[in-house]
């Protein structure tokens, strides 16, 4: 089973200390991930292939309701985690409650920082510390047409 790959934030530094003495490149990326679609799976797959291993911060469902309002997640966490867990390219899920994923970011300390080019550089939370330690922060085109809170939108316009 997958569910291994869902990791306490101390299991996931151990782990990301792991994969680092091992050379291997540590890319993260997070979300909410509510319900997911083609535009996830392209951007994880493609954050993916910038590195070795990518670590995925998953939004509680507290934080969730505070970015999307009340009636999100669609989805809770542990069903979102375990279907993050279960694609091949993800390595680990650790979930974050905190606003930004900034503390996760600075416990993980990873090499690539990833989010979709919705965002800029400049906007990234954490990027500041992931280039500060000569790291790379990159984004990631997003496919046209692909969002939760659109295809929410279209379901409940269709019932």
């Amino acid at each position: 089973m997958t569910e291994h790959k869902i990791l306490s934030r101390d299991e996931a530094i151990q782990q990301a200390d792991q994969w680092r003495a091992n050379g291997e490149q540590i890319v993260f990326t997070n979300g909410c991930f509510d319900i997911v679609h083609l535009g996830h799976i392209d951007y994880l797959e493609k954050a993916r292939q910038l590195g070795d291993r990518l670590i995925l911060g998953l939004n509680t469902d507290a934080s969730v309701s505070c970015i999307k309002g009340p009636l999100r997640p669609v989805v809770n966490e542990y069903a979102r985690a375990r279907l993050m867990a279960a694609l091949a390219f993800v390595d680990a899920v650790t979930l974050f409650g905190e606003p930004t994923p900034l503390e996760l970011i600075e416990a993980v300390r990873p090499d690539i920082l990833v989010k979709g080019d919705d965002y800029s550089v400049a906007t990234i939370v954490g990027a500041d510390f992931v280039l500060e330690r000569g790291g790379r922060v990159e984004t990631i085109a997003l496919v046209p047409g692909y969002s939760t809170t659109k295809l929410i939108e279209r379901i409940k316009g269709s019932y």
